[in-house]
């Protein structure tokens, strides 16, 4: 039996339909070589399932099995029979011989993820640092005390942030700025924002709320202004009353979150959805919960912090770590910050319910966001048993708010006891993605923090990590709605990582992050991003080539005017390529082969197959390819997509002819192809010939 020929995967040309509902009938398909196998058994919460013959076509042999798959979740692997007396197991690492119940497929009936998101084209936005559309709500010098320093206006859009106090840094990025750009992302072929948080917050990055309730009028609108300034000296906010009215007026506030239903608006009317950030493991010691700042206390429209009054209504929204009062900084901070007080929920069922509240309100109208992103949420609530309830609550309140809401986890690490279809939807893809890609192609850890030569261009591990230990942590909804990225607020730029140089702006200069990069190793990775399953997101700037170190150099300024254009046109390609394919969203993946710097797999469905090659060596590699193991026909004539290398990037291609199911290529340095075939509109020997004459002479 030809073992390379075996497959199944969850997506629908081989479970349909792929996300059941409680006790459906669901129909299987197992392929096979034609004429390798005898029998084919699909062991299904320990029940066994002959599966019929029920179509041959080209080189495959296709069996099926229909039958209710309950109401509860159940593991199921394949049993293979070969003519030749061999026998082997399917499971998610493909033939095997022993059965692994990790890697076994998994259904969850009635779990489903939204179908916008599956391969949707997201772009994350660090609002502070996008675009400032209204100089109006900018952040004043001196207008309030913040974690030992005053508040600072930059006037110089391209500066560099200081690696000391950037989270006090403001250059005045808001939310009228994004729908300025709207159409930009929108020509760019974005399908969904993600913002980074929004809401109230004395800090650039906002990781530290101060009111759940409303917009941020810094990233909003100010009508009401006025009031003092602090000077050097200051070392509290008794006296910034300008800040005070900014950030605690009702006016402001109403008209802010007002702004943001604007925006949601205008980004539906092109396509684009909004996915928010939800920091719900602490919050802010400004938040007027707490009160540590005292910016609310003597106003009254708000009740005392628990940080002012000893019988504060929110006193149980804290973990004191003791009864004396004043209480100081006797609270639970998370890993330590006193900034960043932890959220109580154990402790107060009133707080559980509040944050419940702002889940549903925000996708809710007149807002009508579309999700969350949840900042650490492995880390909510005091112990895992509580943490597995509140999520599985917050699903319930937000999916009946909005279905179509899509719930989006950063985190690290196994998180399979999150994905079994009641909590959240999925993940940011850090460890099967955006660590194996960088390791990959530069070696890099994702923080710049060490370079490891042994493990750039490892063949066997980029696959095994990709395919096979992400296999352990995702179902098909959760995989094709993974976040996959490349850079992001919390990690250095990968253009920066191709440098191969190790450190950050406080150690560098942060001019040395621009500084010995390849670009072409960026173009390839792209490629990857573009073309692996799950959701491909770009963090804002990276299609305009913006380097820097890991936080808070990777927060710089989107270069308005001074863009890489050659970069943005290849992102716009690539998207485009992404989009138009089918089977670069939804469609099923395989490796086709692995060597030293050298990678090549295909993503096909029953109609068509993109062959995906990418030569990360510094010299030119001819390989041979078989691409009959996803379906290409052995003497089919492929499209030749879009090639990057060391000079640049082209579409302006020919096409390349299957010889026996072996397709040859011959990259150059530093490069990636994509290969196309399509079996409703296969290339003739006239076009292939003409193609190639006209490109030949």
């Amino acid at each position: 039996m030809d073992t390379r020929y075996l497959f199944h995967d969850m997506t629908m040309d081989y479970l349909r339909p792929t996300e059941p509902d409680k006790n459906r009938i669901t129909d299987f398909r197992f392929r096979c070589k034609s004429g390798d196998a005898s029998e084919v058994t699909l062991v299904f919460g320990g029940e066994r399932h002959s599966m019929n013959l029920s179509e041959q076509e080209g080189l495959f042999d296709y069996y099926d099995a229909s039958f209710s798959v309950g109401a509860v979740p159940q593991s199921y692997y394949f049993e293979i029979k070969g003519t030749d007396g061999s026998v082997y197991f399917y499971d998610k690492r493909g033939a095997v011989k022993d059965i692994s119940d990790s890697m076994c497929f998994k259904i969850f009936p009635g779990f489903s993820t939204p179908n916008w998101a599956k391969g949707a084209v997201m772009y994350q936005i660090f609002v502070e640092r996008f675009n400032n559309g209204d100089t109006s709500n900018d952040v004043l010098s001196g207008e309030y005390f913040y974690n030992g320093s005053l508040a600072k206006q930059i006037t110089e859009w391209s500066q560099y942030p200081d690696p000391k106090r950037d989270f006090n840094e403001f250059y005045g990025g808001d939310l009228q700025g994004v729908i300025d750009k709207l159409d930009y992302l929108k020509d760019l072929g974005i399908e969904a924002i993600y913002f980074n948080p929004i809401f109230v917050s004395p800090s650039c990055h906002k990781y530290d709320t101060q009111d759940y309730d409303h917009i941020d009028p810094h990233f909003g609108v100010i009508i009401e202004d006025g009031g003092n300034l602090l000077k050097n000296g200051d070392s509290d906010n008794t006296h910034a009353t300008r800040h005070i009215k900014r950030v605690t007026s009702a006016k402001n506030l109403e008209a802010s979150d007002k702004l943001f239903a604007k925006l949601v608006s205008e980004a539906h009317k092109r396509g684009i959805k909004i996915i928010l950030d939800g920091v719900f493991n602490h919050c802010g010691s400004f938040n007027k919960w707490l009160d540590k700042e005292r910016i609310y206390e003597n106003s009254k429209d708000f009740k005392k912090g628990a940080y002012i009054a000893q019988d504060s209504p929110y006193h149980d929204y804290f973990s004191f770590k003791d009864s004396s009062w004043p209480y100081n900084n006797s609270y639970d901070g998370w890993w330590g910050y006193d900034t960043l007080p932890k959220l109580n929920y154990e402790g107060s069922k009133e707080l559980e319910e509040y944050i419940l509240g702002v889940a549903k309100k925000w996708v809710s109208e007149p807002y009508n966001a579309d999700g969350w992103r949840l900042d650490v949420a492995a880390d909510i609530g005091h112990s895992p048993e509580y943490n597995h309830k509140f999520f599985k609550r917050f699903r319930e309140e937000v999916k009946k708010a909005n279905p179509n809401a899509i719930i989006l986890a950063e985190h690290y690490g196994p998180a399979k006891e999150w994905l079994q279809g009641d909590e959240w939807d999925t993940v940011m893809n850090y460890d099967a993605f955006m660590e194996p890609v960088t390791w990959f192609l530069t070696g890099m850890e994702k923080h710049s923090d060490e370079f490891k030569p042994i493990r750039v261009g490892n063949a066997r591990e980029f696959f095994d990590t990709m395919l096979y230990a992400g296999g352990e942590n995702f179902s098909m909804p959760s995989l094709y709605t993974a976040m996959n990225e490349l850079s992001n607020h919390d990690h250095s730029r990968f253009l920066t990582r191709t440098s191969q140089k190790v450190g950050r702006c406080d150690t560098l200069m942060p001019a040395s992050a621009e500084t010995g990069i390849k670009k072409p190793v960026m173009r390839e990775a792209v490629m990857i991003q573009m073309t692996w399953p799950g959701a491909p997101t770009i963090y804002y700037g990276d299609e305009a080539g913006v380097c820097g170190f890991t936080d808070p150099d990777n927060r710089r300024t989107y270069p308005w005017g001074n863009e890489d254009k050659e970069m943005l046109a290849y992102h716009k390609e690539l998207i485009k390529i992404h989009k138009k394919y089918r089977e670069l969203k939804t469609g099923s993946i395989r490796e086709l082969a692995g060597d030293n710097n050298f990678i090549a797999y295909g993503r096909f469905n029953r109609t068509a197959a993109s062959v995906v090659v990418i030569n990360n060596n510094e010299f030119e590699v001819t390989k041979e390819i078989d691409v009959s193991l996803i379906g290409i026909p052995k003497d089919a004539v492929l499209k030749e997509v879009v090639l990057t290398d060391g000079k640049g990037y082209t579409t302006e291609l020919s096409n390349s002819r299957v010889k026996d199911g072996i397709l040859t290529v011959t990259l150059s340095r530093l490069s990636g192809m994509i290969f196309r075939y399509d079996s409703h509109a296969p290339i003739t020997s006239e076009e292939f010939w003409s193609d190639n004459f006209l490109n030949f002479g």
